[in-house]
């Protein structure tokens, strides 16, 4: 419940939980544990409002290159939640992240379970991007990006790549997988001795950066719009949880012999 009010991705809020930050009812919080609006929660002693039923809210945003994806960078690089709109009991959670010199859609929601939802491994979403190389593949390079080479964190492969044309250090290629590996698609071609000389992500899953959306640009998605985006998923958004049980009110005392009124 925490994730779904926006207070970061399940990943951050079962590591708050598990090092003691959260409490409920003044009782330390436990990973699973379900809430409801009347129970008091706190992240660190502070209260905390979770909002309950309350509507996911989506921003895309076209990142430029010289950005990074971070709320603290020990360098000082310009980060892109200094530009996000301010939010009032609730966070924007990133999906995925596109390394300081990758440029494209990024994805932000208040919904921690939507982030998961797109995010997690198991769910296998389409990451496509647009690559630009040093140079040209070969028949044999493409062919091994398809079956797959190894890399220093396992073996990785291309779901597809489409030569989209150009010529000599300005060749684009159309590549799409469904993992998101730190700089995963610029570490594939550099198993095969090509270099990425610009990198953008086109579409994450069923969403597709709008073409009128210009670099350093955001939109937020409008109701019906996530309403298809939730469908496109099969996601639901999970529902409040039950209430914890409250204490059992007093039992009153039985009537005392003598005082019990006579009936009429």
């Amino acid at each position: 419940m925490l994730a779904g009010a926006g207070l970061g991705s399940r990943r951050e809020m079962e590591q708050w939980i598990a090092a003691g930050r959260v409490s409920v009812n003044g009782e330390p919080a436990t990973v699973g544990m379900r809430v409801s609006e009347h129970h008091r929660v706190a992240v660190d002693g502070r209260p905390v409002r979770l909002r309950h039923g309350a509507a996911a809210r989506v921003l895309l945003y076209h990142k430029p290159t010289g950005e990074i994806v971070s709320r603290d960078d020990p360098e000082g690089r310009p980060e892109v939640f200094d530009k996000l709109p301010r939010l009032r009991g609730a966070k924007w959670v990133a999906v995925g992240r596109l390394d300081f010199n990758t440029s494209g859609l990024l994805i932000f929601t208040t919904s921690g379970e939507l982030a998961n939802r797109l995010m997690h491994p198991r769910h296998h979403i389409e990451r496509e991007y647009a690559v630009r190389l040093l140079g040209e593949l070969s028949q044999e390079q493409m062919q091994a990006l398809r079956t797959g080479v190894p890399l220093a964190d396992g073996p990785a492969h291309l779901d597809s790549i489409v030569d989209a044309g150009g010529q000599g250090s300005n060749h684009w290629y159309n590549v799409v997988l469904s993992e998101g590996r730190n700089r995963e698609v610029r570490r594939l071609f550099e198993a095969v001795h090509l270099t990425v000389s610009r990198l953008m992500r086109v579409r994450f899953g069923p969403i597709t950066l709008p073409s009128h959306l210009k670099r350093g640009q955001m939109r937020e998605l409008d109701e019906a719009e996530i309403g298809r985006l939730l469908a496109a998923l099969d996601f639901q958004p999970p529902a409040a949880g039950p209430k914890l049980p409250a204490k059992r009110p007093a039992r009153p005392e039985p009537a005392q012999p003598g005082r019990q009124r006579r009936r009429r």
